[in-house]
């Protein structure tokens, strides 16, 4: 039941993140979004095999101490484990019911907070690991806005005396970007998954140690995969038209914006929103062209909603601890 729960959450993160990853791509009309979405799912099934587990070893072993934890407690650590799982997914289904947005990566860190809180008590939380988990899920939205403001200025720079006909480059370009953008997501957002299952296995005793074999990497990048094979196209419609409209140009240093805010997360262990950090270059990039173009005032319940994420899932996953310890006492 953890094993799946857990996979759960990943297929849920692939359609509800990797829809942004697609949103610029597609809204642009460079490639059809069923294209899109191929490019997409290839890249988060491959990403995690070789773009390294830093990620996974932050949410597995450095944001909850599971080394006192006792397997043969089952019932405590089961509840604890199904709580985080519930309170991500709960809150990622609202929100996709919604179309907002929001953060599987705030989800799943309110969720192990919300559950371990409950369940354990703050000693089990190392707040260390969560405050950089924390402050990275801030900043590096704020370093897309950047990136996307001036990777923009600088296009149009370089291409002042262009003829029109550098639309079609453009066009061409999104496809690499996207796929960068793409693997970013996948060594995140999948390794995010890999961490939590690896770490639900080692609490439950199905693992002595901390440690990633091939099946885990496999079973988190399929379920991903087939998430971000399920579209999420009312996310994809306001990340990619609700805030600011884009045109080739525009979608192409999104994409590139993005892509290396993510890509550099992933690789020194930070925890990432692809759906912010994607949402940010939209609204960076919209400003560099014209700040009055952006909707600023979706972009401000977008906002809204990401603050709420952490707190919101957590509740859910502390009242989901104790509905299972309730129906765990008469199994």
């Amino acid at each position: 039941m953890v094993v799946a729960l857990v996979l759960l959450f990943a297929f849920t993160s692939g359609f509800h993140e990797a829809a942004s990853v697609a949103a610029t791509i597609i809204m642009a009309k460079a490639i059809s979004p069923r294209k899109a979405l191929l490019v997409v799912v290839a890249c988060e099934f491959i990403a995690p095999f070789f773009l390294g587990t830093s990620v996974a070893m932050l949410i597995g072993k450095d944001i909850i101490d599971f080394s006192a934890f006792d397997p043969k407690a089952l019932n405590v650590s089961a509840a604890f484990i199904i709580a985080t799982v519930m309170g991500a997914i709960l809150w990622n289904l609202i929100t996709r019911v919604y179309g907002f947005p929001s953060s599987s990566s705030h989800a799943l860190v309110g969720g192990m907070v919300g559950a371990a809180l409950v369940a354990y008590g703050a000693d089990k939380i190392l707040w260390k690991g969560l405050l950089y988990a924390v402050v990275s899920l801030i900043i590096t939205p704020l370093i897309g806005l950047i990136f996307g403001f001036l990777i923009l200025k600088l296009v149009f720079r370089l291409s002042k005396n262009a003829t029109p006909k550098i639309n079609y480059f453009f066009n061409r370009m999104q496809i690499p970007a996207s796929i960068a953008l793409a693997l970013g997501h996948g060594a995140n957002g999948v390794q995010r998954s890999i961490g939590l299952l690896v770490m639900a296995l080692v609490i439950v005793g199905g693992f002595h140690t901390f440690h990633i074999p091939m099946w885990v990497i496999f079973s988190c990048g399929m379920a991903t995969a087939l998430g971000a094979a399920s579209g999420g196209w009312r996310t994809i419609r306001t990340v990619g038209s609700k805030f600011y409209r884009l045109r080739s140009v525009h979608a192409f240093c999104t994409q590139t914006s993005s892509a290396f805010v993510i890509l550099g997360a992933s690789l020194i262990g930070g925890l990432v929103s692809t759906t912010h950090v994607v949402s940010s270059s939209v609204m960076g990039v919209g400003a560099s062209y014209r700040a009055s173009a952006v909707r600023w005032g979706i972009a401000k319940n977008m906002v809204k909603a990401w603050f709420i994420t952490i707190p919101a899932s957590g509740a859910l996953a502390g009242v989901s601890f104790f509905l299972i310890r309730l129906v765990l006492s008469h199994i």
